[in-house]
């Protein structure tokens, strides 16, 4: 459902939104309709750590701001807002957590007009260097957003400017401070936002055309306080809880202003941190959530070592994903696999992760089966590009994990967003799969996608030693499906454990036991304890028959017949 915010135009306004003088006195306010979303969308996209746009009223600021959770800020996303915005980053928060990180008012006598609450600017102490760069000021912003204030962690002045939100939230004062603290309350994170001013490249202020169409432009959701102040006075029942904009972020203090909603257990496009207390799995699509456009390539026949396959590539966004598909019988609900591109594990059958090994697999069940498998091609390292990546793989050779490696350089435990896999499988026509994956995250994608996912097909390789430990955090921080083996034991979990708890002290086994045995890659290397028997009585059942690579030799025979004899 769609909202129609009314506006009052007190000037006129070029077509690209910014205001024009007028010599003649103002005429009746003419109040069109603009569509925006829905604030339900406007949760979810807080909560999977993307921002969206805030407009306040014309007769306020007439301004629109990028609003994000401070908690989940990346360099990425910190670059984006500070491209595209005045470039000052304010950090929305409560008075108490203010207090608590000793972070005074910028001035004893506020002259602003809007009483806009300043403190002192600061910046992260630790791995940070001079504090302007979207990585230090991301850093910075996730500080102020710790479950636990740390005064101690910043430096003062800097680069970041806090606000401090009215206990009573937009409903005292309709600000975008206000708006930032209640939309990441209400995502189920730290009361913490990042703020910062939309304008055009000549610096001048965008309005509210401009901002819909920049909103349009980048696939972001756009939102009024209007409807956020309307939206809370509807979910209120008129009950205290400890999430309130007061208390929230220092003590567990209750807001003088009243009952505040708690935060709604609303479905998630993206587990952004799935090791936090509050995030939920969809149970319907996210209302108001859009799909961006998706543009088909040419379909090819594509022969491969795991059977007849068709490729296609498909652009989102300008970025190209590609699309393997195997002939699905008709009726039957489509096998999906939503492939993050991994170019270690993909293309250089890299032992630290699972990647290349569920690529194959998935392959064989497209082709044996049919479906499809859509290849994310933005994907590397969970989102943050095969730089980062390598990066984190530095830090987890020190001894924390995959997704504490990511933390510590500044991003979301998943940076990744189906949006664009959602885009293409509805393109496709599929509106209904079974989706072949152990993440919980990717189910909650496309449902909240509108993508029905009728079945969990689950996707498991070897657990080896080099990768014990990533398989490990992904089963027990990450939440992903690895406790069942393919012979139905619950073996699996435990297996990972195991070679987990050995694989960090050094230990681990060679040994694979339990469902893990039904699961060997076409590649796999037998390891030296374990030599390769010198008779097979058996067929590996993993081995491509020689009869499905058979056609395509023969063609290949025949075409060089033909040509012998046309020579």
């Amino acid at each position: 459902m769609t909202t129609q915010l009314h506006v009052t135009h007190p000037a006129a306004h070029a077509p690209d939104g910014r205001a024009q003088d007028q010599a003649h006195p103002v005429q009746p306010r003419h109040r069109p309709a603009r569509t925006l979303d829905t604030i339900d969308a406007a949760i979810a996209e807080v909560r999977a750590g993307r921002p969206i746009i805030v407009v306040d009223d014309e007769d306020r600021e007439n301004e629109g701001d990028l609003i994000m959770a401070a908690e989940l800020a990346n360099p990425a996303w910190m670059g984006f807002i500070v491209r595209h915005t005045s470039g000052v980053i304010c950090t929305p928060m409560t008075a108490a957590r203010a207090s608590a990180l000793e972070l005074p008012p910028m001035t004893a006598v506020n002259e602003d007009p809007k009483g806009t609450a300043y403190t002192v600017s600061c910046d992260a102490i630790e791995h940070t260097s001079t504090g302007i760069s979207a990585a230090d000021r991301a850093r910075t912003v996730r500080v102020l957003a710790e479950a636990r204030p740390r005064p101690q962690a910043l430096s003062r002045p800097g680069h970041i400017f806090p606000l401090i939100a009215k206990d009573g939230g937009v409903r005292e004062r309709p600000g975008h401070t206000e708006a930032g603290v209640e939309l990441s309350r209400l995502a189920g994170l730290q009361p913490v936002s990042v703020i910062a001013e939309l304008v055009h490249d000549d610096g001048s202020m965008m309005r509210l055309d401009a901002l819909l169409a920049f909103g349009r432009e980048h696939g972001l959701v756009t939102v009024s306080i209007e409807d956020l102040v309307a939206w809370l006075e509807a979910h209120d029942d008129g009950e205290a809880d400890g999430g309130s904009t007061a208390g929230a972020g220092a003590s567990a203090s209750t807001s003088t202003a009243g009952a505040r909603p708690a935060a709604p257990a609303l479905p998630t496009p993206v587990l952004p941190a799935p090791d936090l207390p509050g995030t939920s799995l969809p149970t319907a699509p996210v209302p108001g959530t859009s799909l961006p456009e998706a543009a088909p390539g040419a379909p090819v026949a594509l022969p491969s070592a795991h059977g007849r396959l068709r490729a296609q590539a498909w652009t989102v966004g300008g970025v190209e994903h590609l699309v393997i598909s195997g002939e699905t019988p008709a009726g039957a609900v489509p096998l999906v696999r939503l492939h993050s591109e991994c170019l270690t594990g993909d293309v250089f059958s890299s032992h630290r992760c699972d990647c290349g090994e569920q690529l194959h697999v998935a392959l064989r069940r497209i082709a044996a089966e049919g479906g499809t498998l859509v290849y994310l091609r933005d994907h590397e390292g969970r989102g943050i590009g095969l730089a980062n990546k390598l990066a984190a793989y530095a830090l987890q050779e020190q001894g924390i994990d995959t997704v504490d490696a990511n933390r510590e350089l500044g991003f979301a435990d998943d940076a990744r967003s189906y949006a664009a896999a959602a885009a293409i499988l509805a393109a496709l026509g599929l509106d209904r799969v079974r989706l072949l994956t152990n993440n919980p995250a990717k189910i909650a994608a496309l449902t909240a996608h509108g993508i029905a996912v009728e079945a969990r097909e689950p996707i498991e390789v070897p657990v080896r030693v080099e990768n014990a430990r990533y398989l490990e955090t992904k089963r027990v921080r990450m939440h992903h499906s690895l406790t069942a083996g393919t012979d139905g034991t619950e073996a699996a979990g435990e297996a990972i454990g195991a070679a987990g708890a050995a694989g960090t002290a050094g230990a681990a086994s060679t040994e694979r036991t339990g469902p893990f045995d039904q699961a060997v890659p076409f590649d796999q290397e037998v390891p030296a304890e374990q030599p390769e028997p010198t008779e097979r009585t058996e067929p590996d059942e993993h081995t491509v028959p020689t009869e499905q690579t058979e056609p395509f030799e023969q063609m290949e025979r025949t075409d060089m017949d033909e040509q012998r004899r046309a020579g």
